[in-house]
């Protein structure tokens, strides 16, 4: 086994939760063989350090003047030097937007089969992987073959664990060789979104609403619950259909992917668009009156009751027990 290069995310030098989940993925591919990872930016040092806990060994820091902001093709171009020197046996990349993106200029770059969205692997020669397919609600049982291997982990699903054993990365500077044509797409300007609160990819706690809740005056109960739990409030596509909620709200394959330790889904069907979305939540308590809703088989808890009853005596319990 050769050693499994990983592209790894970061914010301010503190690796995202997708990239932790790729790295312990990676570890398992490489077996007895070494994680390296590449990060793009600032805070390579901090990064080595939080990436230690998870068995990396090195750190291969990228920099060039042309990435100061994200550039897809240059970070696969680049990925794609540093595979050149370092010889791996694959290449890996969080199941994010960013991360898909860039593995796929890889695989265009070294003509290169990529399967994307991979919850396990098993690395006979060809590689044979488990991954999800249109958004989630298909599994497909696959081979990958290729001189060397592409996948990215599926977001969510591989969970996140350290390593034996505690490594001290080195960190190794590395500037690829890129032409502007590399550079010509990329990152202009981020604009901050205007919607308060936590946004729906990171609480740890969501209340969704679906048609159940009625109209738009029917939710004020749900960002109550979702307040006193220090959570945000989220919708289902029928609902944003509605206008009822923007769609910076919805979860769901055309909307926000969750993964909180808690998603209390009042009015909803649960329908396989919505499950996608909230799939990767660690508990699920459905509010439904229908016995027969789908969401009610796949939620861990259930309370088969009127929403609009249900959530102001939740409200009010939590409220007498403080």
């Amino acid at each position: 086994m050769g050693d499994v290069l990983a592209l790894v995310e970061h914010v301010d030098g503190e690796p995202t939760e997708e990239s932790l989940e790729l790295v312990t993925l990676a570890r398992e591919i490489a077996r007895d063989s070494e994680v390296v990872v590449a990060v793009f930016g600032d805070g390579a040092e901090s990064i080595a350090d939080a990436l230690g806990p998870y068995g990396v060994d090195t750190v291969h820091h990228v920099s060039h003047d042309g990435l100061d902001a994200y550039a897809p093709q240059a970070w696969g171009e680049s990925l794609v030097q540093l595979a050149d020197g370092l010889g791996p046996e694959a290449i890996v990349a969080p199941g994010s937007d960013r991360g898909q993106e860039v593995l796929a200029h890889v695989g265009a770059a070294m003509d290169l089969p990529m399967a994307a969205n991979c919850i396990a692997v098993e690395t006979a020669e060809p590689y044979e992987v488990t991954r999800h397919r249109w958004g989630g609600s298909l599994i497909e049982h696959a081979e990958l073959e290729g001189a060397i291997k592409l996948l990215t982990a599926a977001a969510h699903e591989v969970p996140i664990e350290e390593a034996a054993e505690t490594t001290d990365p080195s960190v190794e500077p590395f500037e690829p060789d890129l032409d502007d044509a590399g550079l010509a797409v990329r990152v202009d300007r981020v604009e901050e979104s205007d919607v308060e609160g936590v946004p729906l990819g990171e609480a740890r706690v969501v209340v969704g609403g679906g048609r159940g809740v009625g109209g738009p005056d029917g939710y004020a109960p749900l960002e109550e619950l979702a307040d006193l739990l220090g959570g945000t409030t989220g919708a289902s596509r029928a609902a944003v259909n509605e206008g009822w909620r923007p769609h910076d709200d919805q979860i769901g394959l055309t909307g926000a992917k969750i993964s909180p330790d808690i998603y209390i889904a009042c009015g909803i069907s649960g329908a396989v668009q919505h499950m996608v979305g909230c799939k990767g939540s660690k508990t699920i308590l459905a509010i439904n009156t229908d016995p027969e809703a789908a969401i009610i088989g796949k939620a861990n808890w259930a309370v088969l009751g009127d929403l609009h009853e249900v959530v102001p005596a939740i409200n009010e319990a939590i409220k007498a027990a403080r």
